[in-house]
């Protein structure tokens, strides 16, 4: 069925609120902005180098702009003044190309610009390839704080898009596929233990390590976005809610890969008959199954924005974990009983069990409030002891003293 105009506008009114659609704006009205002021000020009839530095300069976040401002400028300006050196003696060849990378590179790491020595000689060849009179140097250096400034003011005056929900996404796709890792091994357990099958599930577990690392790379940017973000006034709470959230989520992870490689291990004793008998099997089911759902629970939990949503996902959390643990005594009863009849492979069933002790601690309740706490009280120790020692050292007579502590020591 075809979309209509009002779809079309409602589905466009939700993607221009998307963070990757207003940094493309910002992008765009930085760059034009530079180039319209760069067409009064510079003597250049195409300042293109204005609105390349403003590209350069406007970052993804508020936090990260101000932090590598100064080093991205600084590389774009030794990049175009390279470009206008080989301009004015050689011009653009394919030998002097080979020299403008190497010498730009290498200029890059002796103005320490860290990690945009490359873009170094990308301004130097794009800058190239419009300048080859020396008279216009200065409108190049001109254009290119043109550019740095208008980005600046740019990401200042209009607050860089917040990427809490991008990664509050990625934490619940992340507890979604663990979720399913969970009902999975549930739904393995009564039928004959086959090692390919509990092998595929341990792959399954190992991939989880890379969804961690992209969820981390989605939460830093969220991090950045909150940091120094006028729109934001409990940023700190937020990424911290964030973090230690994803911290249990990575411990669960590695958790429930031991676990799989216990699961294997007892398939490749066993290949022939079922890892449990169906009592204990079930019982295993229930307790991996609403360990699932409580996993959902907590990813909802951390990523709620509203009270009134995350009182709710904490009740749904309590009361899923509640149910998982009556269903993990009865399980330590019956495997206690089946190591009593089978002695074989007592300590993979005990290894199991405890590894679900491990999952299901970690998702408590009282477990989070109690690692978000330490994690707030060590940030305000942090800061309280960065104002002291600076309070400390801006007073004379203070530092004189503490230095003479020293010398007496």
């Amino acid at each position: 069925m075809p979309e209509t105009i009002t779809d079309l506008a409602t589905r466009f009114a939700r993607r221009r609120r998307e963070p990757v659609a207003v940094q493309a704006l910002r992008s765009t009205a930085a760059a034009v902005i530079s180039y319209v002021v760069a067409l009064r000020l510079s003597s250049e009839p195409n300042p293109l180098t204005a609105p390349l530095t403003a590209l350069l300069v406007v970052q993804v976040t508020l936090y990260s702009t101000l932090t590598t401002s100064i080093r991205r400028v600084n590389s774009v300006v030794v990049g175009v003044l390279i470009a206008i050196g080989f301009s004015a003696l050689v011009g653009l060849t394919w030998w002097s190309l080979g020299l403008l990378i190497l010498a730009s590179l290498v200029v890059g790491h002796l103005v320490r610009v860290d990690e945009f020595v490359p873009e170094v000689a990308i301004s130097a060849m794009l800058v190239l390839g419009v300048t080859q009179v020396t008279d216009t140097a200065w409108d190049r250096v001109l254009e290119t704080l043109i550019g740095a400034v208008v980005g600046l003011l740019v990401n200042l005056l209009l607050a860089p898009p917040l990427w809490v929900g991008p990664a509050g996404t990625a934490i619940t796709d992340l507890a979604g596929r663990m979720s399913r890792l969970l009902d999975h091994l549930g739904e393995e357990l009564p039928g004959p233990a086959r090692v390919e099958q509990a092998a595929a599930r341990l792959d399954e577990a190992r991939r989880l390590d890379n969804d961690i690392a992209q969820v981390d790379a989605a939460l830093r940017q969220a991090e950045d976005s909150l940091r120094l973000n006028p729109r934001v006034k409990e940023g700190l709470l937020f990424r911290l809610v964030l973090r230690t959230g994803l911290d249990t989520l990575e411990i669960c992870a590695v958790v429930l890969r031991v676990a799989s490689r216990t699961l294997t291990d007892l398939a490749r004793a066993k290949p022939d008959g079922p890892l449990f008998d169906p009592r204990t099997a079930e019982a295993l089911r229930q307790v991996l199954s609403h360990t699932a759902v409580a996993v959902q629970s907590f990813a909802q939990l951390i990523t709620a924005q509203v009270s009134a949503n995350a009182e709710e996902a904490e009740a749904r959390l309590a009361a899923e974990l509640a149910v998982a643990r009556a269903h993990r005594d009865r399980l330590a009863d019956l495997l206690l009983a089946g190591a009593r009849e089978d002695p074989a492979h007592w300590q993979l069933r005990g290894a199991l069990l405890s590894e679900i002790d491990r999952v299901l601690d970690e998702l408590g309740v009282d477990k989070r409030s109690q690692r978000l706490l330490e994690e707030l009280d060590r940030h305000t120790r942090t800061r309280r002891t960065g104002r002291l020692t600076g309070w400390l050292t801006k007073r004379p007579g203070r530092r004189r003293a503490r230095e003479g502590v020293r010398e007496d020591a």
